[in-house]
Parts: structure tokens; C-alpha cells; sequence
């Protein structure tokens, strides 16, 4: 029974080190990635009569959803220039929580993907890229896939906002909230999206919420919590992915 290739892109080394815990021991190899980018492999056997095998690969990305997409783009490429495409695209680490949706330490599975920020602001409000007739502001995630990962992880599944400028006022938390009904606020997802639609590769987004998306106060900050559940969902979502469906997911 052929493995299970997942790609997951994180943002920073201690999101990725959370996921990859959760996954299973590392491997000291790295995957081909770009020159520069962290990564680690993590292989699984496939415990159990039907359980799938799983290779996951690791990348610390960078910040924002130009460096999640170079980065996405450039692993996925030499994948599949080696004859090994990845299955699955998973973009993933702690976020902003929409209240009262996402509470602090709970996990967002994202039924799609919104470049909120991404259009013109005019004196009748925001306009999205889309409605000014360039490209798109959504990807929708692999459907029967991220359901099933949302059940078995116990998360919310709602929207996931990819920003360039996280929110820092009440107002514009709440324009965002009513505007996609979205449960969570990330830098990534959205890139990383960018780059599986163009090679045609299923995607998922996964957050643990680590704070309220709103006025920035650090004290009300819980990041050890959230990554502490970005280590338990990547372990439940191991079991899903071994006992679950098999490729493809799109």
C-alpha cells in the first residue's frame, strides 16, 4: 500500500516542530525544498490491517502568503521533478480566533480560503480583487476531506482568512467576521492555496487559536496552549489520513 505524501507549510519552526511531534518521529533527511528553507520528514508505517502509510514533509515557509506560496510552489515542484507529487497540501499553525466561534486553544479546519485584504478600498467600502474583475479571493479545501478531518478533530469548520495586516481593532474584527462568517485569521493559507490549485494538488488549512482577532493584547495571548493543540490535532489527524478514504482527495 503506497504512502500517503503530504506537504505541510507552516510559518515558523515551532508550528512546524508542534505538527510534526504530532505526526510522529522526524526524520534527520530533509525533503528536496528550496535552498534555505527548514525542513524535516516524518514516516509512518502503516500500523493496523488497511492503515495507510504516511510520509509527511515539513517546511518552515516564512511569514505572509507570498513566501507560503514561493515556498509551497518551489516543494511541489521538485516533487513531482522526482516523480513523487505530493497528495495532499496543508497549510498550518496558530491563528487569530473569531469570538465567539473560535475560543482561545480550539482548532479551525477551513471548508475554504479568503484573501481578505486582497482588492481596493473605496469610499463605499472594501472591494474585493475578484469583484474588480482580476483572479480570485477564494480557494474552497478538498470538501469531503476537510469535513471528515473537522469531525474527527472536533474542530470548528468554517472559513479561515488569509491577511497581510493582522486586525488590530474591534471594528475591523467585526467587518471581517460578518463579511466571510469566518472562524479564524492566519498570514498563509492563502498562498500556500495559490500554489496547489496551479499544480492541481488538494489543500487543507489547520489552526489552533492562540489569541482573539481584535485589539492586540499580549497578555491575553495563549501560544504554548495553542501549539500544544497543534501537537494533539496533527496526531488525531495521522489517524484520519491512515484510516480514512485514500488518495486522491481533490
Amino acid at each position: 500500500m503506497s504512502a500517503v505524501r503530504l506537504l505541510v507549510v507552516t510559518a515558523v519552526a515551532a508550528e512546524r516542530d508542534a505538527a510534526a511531534r504530532g505526526l510522529g518521529p522526524a526524520d534527520p533527511v530533509p525533503p528536496p525544498v528550496p535552498p534555505g528553507r527548514d525542513a524535516v520528514r516524518v514516516t509512518t508505517g502503516g500500523e493496523g490491517l488497511g492503515h495507510r502509510p504516511i510520509r509527511a514533509d515539513l517546511v518552515v515557509g516564512g511569514v505572509g502568503p507570498a513566501a507560503s506560496a514561493a515556498t509551497t510552489a518551489a516543494a511541489l515542484t521538485a516533487a513531482t521533478a522526482l516523480g513523487e507529487p505530493y497528495d495532499l497540501v496543508i497549510s498550518t499553525g496558530i491563528a487569530g480566533g473569531f469570538a465567539p466561534v473560535a475560543a482561545l486553544g480550539s482548532v479551525v479546519v477551513a471548508d475554504r480560503i479568503v484573501a481578505a485584504d486582497l482588492g481596493a478600498d473605496t469610499p463605499d467600502g472594501f472591494v474585493p480583487v475578484d469583484a474588480l474583475g482580476f483572479g480570485t479571493t477564494e480557494h474552497v479545501c478538498a470538501p469531503h476531506l476537510a469535513a471528515a478531518v473537522a469531525r474527527g478533530l472536533g474542530a470548528v469548520h468554517a472559513p479561515v482568512l488569509t491577511v497581510s495586516t493582522v486586525t488590530g481593532t474591534a471594528e475591523r474584527a467585526t467587518a471581517l467576521r460578518k463579511r466571510h462568517q469566518a472562524a479564524a485569521e492566519a498570514m498563509e493559507g492563502f498562498g500556500a492555496a495559490e500554489a496547489a490549485a496551479a499544480h492541481g494538488t488538494p489543500f487543507l488549512e489547520i489552526r489552533t487559536v492562540s489569541n482573539a482577532v481584535g485589539p492586540r493584547d499580549r497578555s491575553a495571548w495563549r501560544i504554548p496552549e495553542a501549539l500544544a493543540a497543534l501537537h494533539d490535532a496533527f496526531a488525531v489527524l495521522h489517524s484520519v489520513l491512515t484510516r480514512g478514504a485514500p488518495p486522491p482527495y481533490g
